[in-house]
């Protein structure tokens, strides 16, 4: 049955003709493109706070016609409203996303021009820092021993995974994408990967690493044929991401991990340790296979954020 979308918060003040489009677009909403609830409350909120700033910027309750006159410079002037009120760059954004939706229904729906709203440039936003996982945990997300898995073979399976994306700085679909016959062995000192872009690299193959992925082999009940996945789910068929992130998401709840403690966050541990303990920018950019040496200059933020809290926690004079 379609999600009733008409049951939302009354609007503001608003014209009727206004009033009578959004009732159609909260149905298209709830009906058409099945949005989740939340979602729905959301739009409704970013709506309704809009149409608030516009009935004191004009001056009046907006109706379809006003709607359809705005500039980007009345755009600007409702952000400006809004970040006064102390919304950032994120809250911004996702606050834009509702009106976007209702102005382009509008178009659509009674030939209101959404030129200004196309127009307008979301809000820049902030550039997150990777968040590594400490060296101890780190151990502790790779150790065979830790694994929640009770089919033993699966748990020296995810421990593998696990190792190879902090041992080698893997994304967790390549990892998963590599074949039996990539198989590490010992001996061998480097594993070539073909990443994002078609870009291909060497990536270093540390005796754990190797150790971690014959452990799995020595115990996969299936016989895997050179061309098969390395890595296969419980029926024998290639191991899904979500597989490896769920069982993370269990660990973290039984071993009081932190919220940031997940496999990609394995990668980030790969090049923030690695950097702190070589220096070498460059040559983290070239095992972690990134197109710009600028993508990998985050991590030297991230090691300084590290020393930062070091030198506070433990410097006589600090504070």
């Amino acid at each position: 049955m379609p999600r009733a979308a008409t049951t939302a918060q009354p609007l503001v003040a608003a014209a009727p003709d206004l009033r009578a489009a959004i009732g159609r677009w909260r149905a298209h909403l709830g009906s058409e493109r099945r949005l989740a609830a939340k979602t729905l409350e959301a739009y409704g909120r970013d709506v309704e706070q809009f149409l608030s700033f516009l009935t004191g910027h004009l001056g009046g309750a907006p109706g379809l016609a006003e709607l359809g006159a705005l500039t980007t410079a009345d755009l600007r002037a409702f952000l400006a409203a809004r970040r006064r009120d102390g919304a950032g760059a994120r809250s911004l954004a996702r606050g834009l996303a509702g009106i976007r939706s209702l102005m382009r229904f509008l178009e659509r729906d009674s030939g209101v021009s959404a030129a200004a709203i196309t127009a307008l440039r979301t809000p820049k936003q902030p550039k997150s820092l990777p968040k590594p996982v400490d060296a101890e945990n780190a151990a502790r997300m790779t150790d065979p021993s830790e694994q929640l898995a009770e089919t033993p073979w699966i748990a020296a399976r995810d421990a593998a995974v696990l190792t190879l994306l902090y041992g080698s700085g893997l994304r967790i679909g390549e990892a998963l994408s590599l074949k039996r016959a990539d198989a590490p062995r010992r001996g061998n000192e480097a594993l070539r990967i073909v990443g994002k872009g078609g870009r291909a690299r060497l990536v270093p193959v540390l005796p754990v690493v190797a150790e971690a992925i014959e452990a799995y082999l020595g115990q996969c009940p299936y016989a895997l044929a050179p061309g098969d996945p390395l890595f296969v789910g419980a029926r024998g068929g290639p191991l899904s991401p979500r597989i490896i992130q769920k069982a993370v998401e269990a660990m973290r709840s039984a071993l009081g991990l932190p919220a940031t403690a997940t496999p990609h966050a394995l990668r980030h541990s790969f090049a923030t340790h690695l950097l702190a303990g070589s220096g070498d920018l460059r040559t983290v950019q070239e095992l972690l296979g990134h197109a710009s040496l600028s993508t990998t200059q985050v991590y030297t933020a991230v090691e300084g954020e590290r020393l930062l809290a070091v030198y506070d926690s433990a410097h006589p004079r600090a504070g």
